[in-house]
């Protein structure tokens, strides 16, 4: 009976998404390198670094922000981030979404947001927080009842004319 070797399941490589931005070895080996990016470590310092306290002016906060959201490469980011965060004395800036995918995508950059705007802004008590805005749906019109009410609210005339030919909708 002949050896069978066991083999181990290949591992599954994960595709990382567009907007995590790695360094290339072939543009580091040619001197391509990006050298404004903040490093890893750079943004460890700026995030927990807790000596920096200067003041921010509303003025100077939005500057700094547009100037990440110009860095920023993927559309659906920038669309979110073009949204400035209310500003705070307390340096707590609420950033209003209106979805969780929204969320998501500022989690993942959030560190290097809060680590550049603490770096720009010489100031260690930045913080920025997303909170998603409930947003009332409107009713949605299902029945012809429904959409009769609706059409008679935009032109009361409807109405008259319903009456007038005794229209039905043949219930």
């Amino acid at each position: 009976m002949p050896d069978k070797e066991l083999s181990a399941p290949k591992p599954t490589l994960r595709k990382l998404s567009k907007s995590v931005n790695t360094p290339s070895i072939k543009d580091a080996l040619s001197g391509k390198m990006q050298k404004n990016e903040v490093s890893a470590k750079q943004q460890h310092e700026a995030y927990t670094n807790q000596d920096l306290k200067e003041n921010i002016t509303e003025d100077r906060f939005k500057e700094k922000w547009n100037l990440f959201l110009n860095k920023v490469d993927s559309p659906t980011l920038k669309t979110t981030l073009s949204l400035i965060p209310e500003f705070s004395s307390d340096y707590k800036f609420i950033l209003k979404i209106g979805n969780t995918v929204q969320e998501e995508n500022i989690r993942i950059i959030k560190p290097e947001l809060v680590s550049f705007l603490r770096n720009e802004l010489k100031n260690s008590s930045i913080e920025v927080v997303t909170e998603i805005e409930e947003k009332e749906g409107e009713k949605l019109i299902y029945s012809d009842d429904e959409k009769y009410e609706e059409m008679v609210k935009n032109n009361p005339d409807l109405s008259l004319l319903r009456q007038k030919f005794n229209l039905d909708f043949g219930d």
